[in-house]
């Protein structure tokens, strides 16, 4: 039986979410968090899990005068929240599957032999050909809603040999030439909806951006780049 990553103990969990998001935030000039591509809002969503958790911990461990059931529910609660939010964005096995991973990094997440095993899904063996379709949405405060489909559904999805789509891009005035410029930066979700928020400065300026479908267990066969998207920032 696989070890479990994410205890359910109260305790073993607070050590858990505040040792994962001090470990996260640390290091130089690249933090621990971006060195194994965690997303911008992914850190903050598993920093403010803890938010949430430590107030609620101190009233659980005053047995005397705080702990009631209550209290101990809204913990349980929080703990189900990670866990349905690591199954939907895979962050562990994200994690386990980095090319930067290290054995540090797998012991402070409590990651054991590699990515979850998935049993019911075909392992893919050749390269995705097919391309990202994505619709804007403009939401105003330099944040855009980027919606990406496939030729095989009507609903924005992750097409099915792929789980997550990537893309990289450049906030300006110059338009970038071929995707492989270094001035671009990379960015992944594992959602085929999705929100960028840029920086407040960012308005006025053009958002340059390509997508393809990738693979994070097998980025080798992840598809090819989308033709250069532009849209203005609000």
């Amino acid at each position: 039986m696989a070890r479990q990553r994410i205890s359910r103990s109260i305790d073993e969990f607070g050590k858990y979410i505040v040792k994962t998001n001090t470990y996260i935030a640390a290091g130089t000039p690249e933090t621990n968090g971006e060195r194994l591509g965690l997303l911008p809002t992914e850190k903050t969503q598993w920093k403010a899990f803890e938010t949430k958790w430590n107030p609620l911990f101190v009233l659980y461990n005053d047995i005397t005068n705080s702990r009631t059931r209550a209290i101990r529910n809204n913990l349980v609660q929080i703990i189900d929240d990670v866990i349905a939010y690591d199954q939907e964005n895979h962050i562990l096995d994200r994690i386990a599957a980095s090319p930067n991973v290290t054995i540090d990094d797998l012991g402070i997440f409590n990651i054991y032999g590699g990515v979850m095993p998935k049993t019911t899904r075909t392992v893919p063996t050749t390269p995705i050909k097919e391309p990202v379709t994505v619709i804007f949405q403009a939401l105003g405060g330099s944040s855009i809603n980027i919606k990406c489909y496939s030729t095989t559904s009507a609903r924005a999805s992750i097409y099915t040999d792929a789980d997550s789509v990537q893309y990289l891009f450049l906030v300006g005035t110059t338009p970038p030439t071929v995707p492989d410029e270094d001035v671009l930066k990379i960015g992944i979700s594992t959602k085929a909806s999705f929100v960028m928020t840029l920086s407040p400065d960012s308005a006025g300026k053009f958002l340059y951006i390509y997508f393809r479908w990738y693979n994070t267990k097998h980025p080798e066969l992840s598809g090819p780049w989308s033709g250069l998207q532009t849209n203005m920032i609000m």
